[in-house]
Formats: structure tokens, C-alpha cells, sequence
């Protein structure tokens, strides 16, 4: 006798799901902030921290003076009558001025102090476009009541570190002392990796971030603009197509879009010639070039005259490697331009020989005429 048994129902275990990474902010001012992004899978926070430290310190934009000019002072080298700092000293003071830029745009600031006392960046007169967030900044001492200073700044926006050069070799005219001009606002990114939990499961990454800023911009705002850039970047990667083959990548000879878009009826060829193409839909520059020797020929109607024609016109214009004094060369048979085979030789078809036996006759004049005629109303290349 049999025994009845009954299955107990099987238990679906649900499908793992990996944890969304969730970013917080630790800790934020005007010139430091302390972000932490967990849990990352094992490797990634090294991946997403070092490229967004690398563009923080690099490609973040800011405004810098970059030359000044000093009443009274042709160089450097110098003096100024009632002043204790030399004016080398006095560039070095102006280097570390820090400009919150509100138009992005250059600019021209001015200071003109007189009398005993301390001159500090704050003594600046600036427009609307520009804020000095150092305002405490010591500048420079005069020494006695009858002492002045005047000093003219140009302003510029920019990224990174330009270092003072002449430009194209020439120098500044006298007078314009230039300055070495530090553009990024990003002073020091540290970040640090540790490891976190999800569950039970050990196998995750914390990323923690801190950032330094000179106070023209806040290292949140900072971190976003990064953001920003990185994502630029890695999008282009998106439009990738890895179903393309090469024949789809564009013509085999470079040449420039205002090229390869140009109508093939500027090319003044023939009417025999210019149908053939038509009707094979090759309606521009860049897709004859595009063909080789042996597909141009395929086209109905299309032979060796027509290609010949076809290169003597190209070479006219020096389009797809093609010359004027090299596609003589070409037409014999031993020479090809760059991105094209060389010419098919001259078979028993052109010269005249056909067989009466198996092998097919050649399309006729008449009927060549009777196909271009039909739907252009050009004559036949014989005809013409």
C-alpha cells in the first residue's frame, strides 16, 4: 500500500538587491566641509574618490589679479618713496588676495591710500562684478603723512596656476608688472576609505571627503561643480554605438564637413556622369569618397571614363589626396590616392573584344540612353 505524502511549499528567497550609496554632509563652512558617501562595493570608493580630488584641484574656476600696475615704478627691482615693503614684497602680498567674481569676466580694481598707517586689501576700491573675501589682508605700511600708494590691479578668470611669462616672447611695456596668478579656489582635498556594513555583510567601502576652499566658493558648491565635469566626461562614453561597423564611421579619406556635405553637382561633371551617380543616390562629396574604385564601377552605366573624370575633378580641387599634377599618375594604373585602390586595368570589355559565344553581350548605347533619358533627360556619354 502506498504511503501518501505531500510536498511542503518551496520557499522563494527574495533577489539581493545591492544598497543604494546614500551621501551626507559631516560637516560644512564657507572655507571646509567633510562629506561621507557609504556603502560603495569593494574598489569603487578609490574609483570615485582620487578622479574627483584630481579635478577639485585643477578645474575648478576663480578670478585672480594678474598684473598690477604701481604709480611711479617701472619694475620690480625698486622702491617706493614712503613705502617700508619692497615692491617685490609688495607683489607677493597682492598674489595672495582672494576675489569672489561675480560676472566671470575681467575687470580692473584700484587702490589709492595716502598717510601714515597700514594698507590692507580691504582699502581696494572694487566694482559690483568683484568681492574681496580677505579683506584683512596686510598689504603694505606707509611710513610717513605725506606718503601714497596707487595701484591699479587687473582681474581675470580662469582655472588652475599661471606662473608669470612673457607672451610670444614679448615683454610687458614698462610699467606692468605681472603677477603669478592662482585661479583655483580648491586649496587641499583629503579623502579617506574605510570599511562599513550592510547586514551582516563586511564587504563594503565608506568614502570620506574633506575640502579646503580660500572662501570664494564653498567646498559643497565645489564638490557639485566637480560633479558636474566628471559627468560631462563619462556621458560622452554613453554614445557609443557597439553595433557599428567601420563602413559606418564616416569616409576613409579625412577631409572636414564643409567637404563632405558638398554636393556633388559642384563638382561640375558631366551629365552622364553626375545621372550615374544620382541614381546610385551618391548625392555628396564625402559618399564618393567613401566608395572605392571597384564600387564606383558597379554603378550602372559608370566605367572607366567616368572615373577618370571623376579623379581629374577631384584633383581640381585637392579633395581626398588627390593633385592636379598626380592624377595623371593615377589614370595609368600604377599609382592610387590616399584612402583609394588603384584603377581597374583596361580588360577585353573596354577595348572592344567581346564573345559571341556564352558569355553575356554588353548593354547597348541605346539602352543606356533609353535609362537616362528616362528619368533625367541627360544624353548618353557616346551621344554627348
Amino acid at each position: 500500500m502506498l504511503d501518501n505524502f505531500s510536498l511542503s511549499p518551496t520557499t522563494i528567497e527574495p533577489e539581493f538587491q545591492e544598497p543604494e550609496p546614500e551621501i551626507r554632509v559631516l560637516e560644512t563652512g564657507d572655507d571646509f566641509a567633510r562629506i561621507a558617501i557609504e556603502p560603495l562595493p569593494k574598489g569603487r570608493a578609490v574609483t570615485i574618490g582620487n578622479p574627483l580630488r584630481r579635478i577639485l584641484l585643477s578645474s575648478i574656476k576663480g578670478s585672480a589679479i594678474t598684473q598690477v600696475r604701481i604709480d611711479d615704478v617701472v619694475h620690480e627691482y625698486t622702491a617706493i618713496r614712503g613705502v617700508k615693503e619692497e615692491v617685490m614684497d609688495l607683489l607677493l602680498n597682492i598674489k595672495r588676495i582672494r576675489i569672489r567674481s561675480q560676472s566671470k569676466r575681467t575687470g580692473k580694481m584700484r587702490l589709492q591710500v595716502r598717510g601714515e598707517g597700514r594698507v590692507c586689501a580691504g582699502d581696494i576700491a572694487t566694482s559690483a562684478d568683484f568681492e574681496i573675501v580677505n579683506p584683512e589682508l596686510h598689504l603694505a605700511t606707509l611710513d610717513a603723512d605725506d606718503s601714497s600708494l596707487a595701484i591699479d590691479f587687473d582681474v581675470e578668470h580662469g582655472t588652475g596656476y599661471r606662473a608669470v611669462q612673457s607672451e610670444g616672447g614679448i615683454s610687458p611695456p614698462p610699467g606692468v608688472l605681472p603677477v603669478d596668478a592662482i585661479f583655483s579656489p580648491v586649496r587641499k582635498v583629503n579623502y579617506n576609505i574605510g570599511n562599513t556594513r550592510v547586514g551582516q555583510d563586511l564587504n563594503y567601502e565608506r568614502l570620506e571627503m574633506e575640502i579646503w576652499t580660500d572662501g570664494t566658493i564653498t567646498p559643497v558648491d565645489a564638490v557639485r561643480q566637480a560633479a558636474d565635469d566628471l559627468s560631462k566626461n563619462f556621458h560622452l562614453f554613453r554614445s557609443l554605438n557597439p553595433s557599428a561597423d567601420a563602413g559606418d564611421q564616416g569616409p576613409t579619406v579625412p577631409v572636414s564637413p564643409e567637404i563632405y556635405q558638398t554636393p556633388i553637382e559642384r563638382l561640375e561633371l558631366s551629365p552622364r556622369t553626375l545621372n550615374c551617380l544620382k541614381r546610385a543616390q551618391v548625392n555628396r562629396v564625402g559618399e564618393v569618397l567613401e566608395m572605392s574604385d571597384d564600387d564606383l564601377l558597379k554603378i550602372r552605366n559608370f566605367g572607366d571614363k567616368s572615373l577618370q573624370e571623376l579623379r581629374e575633378k577631384l584633383a581640381e580641387r585637392g579633395i581626398g589626396g588627390y593633385s592636379r599634377s598626380s592624377s595623371a599618375v593615377a589614370l595609368d594604373g600604377d599609382w592610387a590616392p590616399t584612402g583609394l585602390p588603384a584603377p581597374v586595368a583596361e580588360t577585353d570589355w573596354d577595348a572592344g573584344d567581346y564573345s559571341d559565344d556564352e558569355d553575356e553581350a554588353p548593354e547597348t548605347d541605346a539602352d543606356a540612353d533609353e535609362d537616362t533619358d528616362d528619368e533625367y533627360g541627360y544624353p548618353d556619354e557616346e551621344d554627348s
